[in-house]
């Protein structure tokens, strides 16, 4: 049987999520995106969608003036907290994406590795949802991964809409199929140009990251 509730897949591999962040041939490529995420959070108030393990939270305190990472997952809430980072900067709270209510005023979002998983038909909708919350001007930070032939999983479906879909498979031999999309810059760009300005992308190999402010 195959499972398609991604929020019980990442809680399963909260564990061992950042193994993946230990890959030999990633390390430069990281190291080059956790800068630049420095650089664009200094100073802000930040709050980070679907923070997962914490990882690039960490990133994030490091030049923000304050982060509220928040995710779906109590497992991935507790890992995050295990990296013991000061508590006058960051806070977390446990929140669905789809859901939360943001109680304060933020001047910047960080979605990492989240994209991937808005449905096509819903992306406009996702970026209104944002501005509704946090207001226009916002500045907005995603990254995500780029597809490498050989080296990522394959792609098992494409719906009408255009999304893809992978199966992962945990340790125990549980089996989830869940939406993977890997976006060009140009696809990129068409979706999101006439909704935000200031819309900048970084391409490697591995990964992206794009940074815009929501109109």
């Amino acid at each position: 049987m195959i499972s398609t509730d991604m929020a019980a897949y990442y809680a399963k591999r909260a564990a061992t999520y950042e193994e993946i962040y230990q890959r030999p041939e990633r390390q430069d490529e990281l190291l080059t995106l956790q800068v630049r995420v420095q650089e664009l959070m200094e100073g802000h108030d930040v709050l980070e969608l679907a923070c997962g393990t914490g990882f690039w939270t960490e990133q994030i305190a490091a030049s923000a003036n304050s982060v509220l990472a928040t995710d779906i997952n109590p497992e991935m809430i507790a890992l995050a907290k295990s990296k013991n980072l000061p508590a006058d900067t960051v806070s977390f709270a446990l929140q669905d994406i789809n859901d939360f209510q943001p109680e304060r005023q933020f001047t910047a979002c960080f979605l990492g590795f989240w994209w991937s998983h808005v449905g096509r038909q819903d992306q406009v909708k996702f970026i209104a949802k944002l501005r509704e919350k946090l207001g226009k001007d916002i500045l907005l930070v995603m990254i995500d991964n780029s597809y490498v032939e050989e080296v990522s999983t394959p792609i098992a479906r494409t719906d009408a809409e255009g999304n893809t879909y992978q199966f992962r498979t945990l340790p125990n031999g549980e089996r989830y199929e869940i939406m993977k999309n890997f976006p060009t810059d140009s696809g990129l760009r068409k979706k999101l140009s006439p909704i935000t300005r200031e819309l900048r992308i970084l391409r490697l190999e591995y990964y992206w990251l794009l940074s815009c402010r929501i109109k």
